[in-house]
This record gives structure tokens, sequence and C-alpha cells, in this order.
């Protein structure tokens, strides 16, 4: 693919994300309008409005597996990869805001999520194992919380970096928000 039109597919992508997580129904038009683009060369790369939000949804998911992959969920000390899969999972939820639970009718998706969610459990559980989290929880509640904080720290900390915002999540996470008398 030529550089031009690489950088405008990334364009319409990371456009539509934001477009599609503002208002679900925004169409094609509109959003090559708001990335510089004609509508004929989106339409010429996607047949349909579903073939271009299933690009943007496979986009996001490729920014989520870049993120866990560079985290080292399984090699690095855990609260080191806690940390860098935080900060990547921010990272992925400011570029690609959509809503994944919309295409998870489609069998990829589903299976691509299914294997994400597999490794970050598998971490959650080695993190538990290695004194990082608490192993008195019930199952899954760390897995169940995590995901809601990542979201509220990617919109509500947007004047932090994801590195800073990565910051409060995991001492959140580690620490509670109550003051440590209250502890």
């Amino acid at each position: 693919m030529r550089v031009d039109a690489t950088r405008n597919l990334e364009r319409v992508l990371s456009t539509g994300a934001r477009m599609l997580a503002d208002d679900p129904s925004a169409t094609i038009a509109a959003i090559a309008a708001a990335a510089g683009v004609d509508r004929r060369t989106v339409y010429r790369r996607f047949a349909s409005r579903e073939d271009l939000m299933a690009a943007v949804y496979g986009a996001r998911y490729d920014a989520v597996e870049k993120a866990i992959e560079a985290a080292r969920l399984r090699e690095a000390p855990v609260a080191v990869a806690l940390h860098r899969y935080v900060e990547g999972i921010i990272a992925a939820n400011r570029k690609w805001p959509v809503e994944t639970s919309r295409m998870l009718r489609d069998v990829t998706i589903r299976e691509r999520r299914r294997r994400l969610i597999d490794e970050v459990d598998a971490f959650l559980r080695r993190a538990a194992d290695e004194g990082l989290l608490r192993s008195d929880l019930p199952p899954g509640w760390v897995a169940a919380v995590l995901p809601p904080l990542l979201e509220q720290a990617a919109e509500e900390l947007s004047e932090l970096s994801a590195a800073q915002a990565a910051d409060v999540v995991v001492d959140t996470l580690l620490r509670g928000v109550g003051t440590p008398q209250a502890r």
C-alpha cells in the first residue's frame, strides 16, 4: 500500500473510531469528511458501513494485542507488567474509543477477545500467586473491576499522559480509594 493510502486508511479508521464512539449511526460520508478524504476513497476500501466498522474494531483489537505483547505479562516482573499493561490499554482506549461489544456477533472478533481475556486472566492469577494482588477475593473480581478502571482513566483522566493515568489506575487497584487510617 502506498504511504499516502496507508495514512488515509489510518485517518479514516481513527476518525471512524472517535465518531462511532460518539454516534454509533455515523455514516461513511460523515466519517470520510471528518477524516479529510473523499467518501469514494472510503467506499473503494470498504464495501459497506459494516465493513468499515469491522476494520475499526479490528484495529482496536490490534492495538490491544500490541499492548498485551509489550507488557510481557508472562515474563516481566508482575508490577512492571501490570503498569505496562494498564498504560498500553489506556493508550489503546484513547486511540480506539469504540465499544467493542457491538461486534461480538463476529466470530473472529469474539475469538480474539476471548484469547486476550484468557491472557490477562492468567496474568492476574500470576499476580495473585506472586503476592501483588490479593488471593482472597472472589474469583474473577479483579478481572471484573480492572476494565472499567481502564475505561474511566482513558476518558476522565485525559489531561494526564497514558503513563500518568496508569499510575492512578495501578495505585487505585493495589491500594484502593480509602485513606490509610480507614484500612
